[in-house]
């Protein structure tokens, strides 16, 4: 049973949404000045995420259980994603892969963070993670374009260390740049 987290005092509740990078270890890293600038976290991580980063990792540093699957029963009845949706005042996604960004861009909601997205009616902000001919990809821009059109926030992503061992433009934003759009969005 997955308990959503309640909204504690504070400046607002993020979900944040690990995707299979291996940027994902930066999630830790937002997650840990987001909480220290007084803000609640729950992480929503997809299958893939997992092979990068720990759910007892993620639940540790936002000390909040992680949801890894949309089928997973709550606590109390109530639709998993549209309960964290309703309480969300940001959802932020970092790592952004490819995959992910394809799949908003596409309407395809079949893991728990493209659901809660699809459901939430609170800003999404997306920091992109890939391999530079990757992010270049004429598809991956065109989705970017969709999504920022239809009012999604993106932050990075910079030149940098790519895990193919090359620098390009697909290294994942600074983590402070990070966490400033995130408090940025949230009113």
């Amino acid at each position: 049973m997955i308990t959503v987290a309640k909204k504690k005092s504070g400046k607002g509740f993020i979900l944040i949404g690990i995707t299979g990078s291996i940027a994902a270890y930066r999630a830790c890293e937002i997650i840990a000045s987001l909480r220290k600038a007084g803000y609640c976290l729950q992480a929503l991580m997809t299958k893939e995420a997992s092979h990068f980063v720990t759910p007892l990792t993620l639940q540790t540093l936002t000390e909040n259980e992680v949801v890894q699957d949309m089928f997973q029963p709550p606590a109390e009845w109530d639709p998993l994603h549209t309960s964290l949706a309703d309480k969300a005042d940001l959802i932020l996604i970092a790592p952004a892969t490819a995959n992910i960004i394809g799949k908003l861009a596409s309407g395809i909601v079949d893991d728990i963070i493209t659901c809660t997205v699809f459901a939430t009616k609170a800003p999404v902000l997306l920091a992109p993670a890939m391999n530079d001919n990757m992010y270049k990809n004429k598809i991956t821009q065109a989705n970017i374009r969709k999504l920022k059109e239809a009012g999604y926030k993106f932050v990075g992503p910079i030149k940098g260390h790519l895990a193919c061992g090359r620098a390009g433009e697909g290294h994942i934003a600074d983590t402070a740049a990070i966490v400033k759009a995130a408090r940025q969005l949230i009113t």
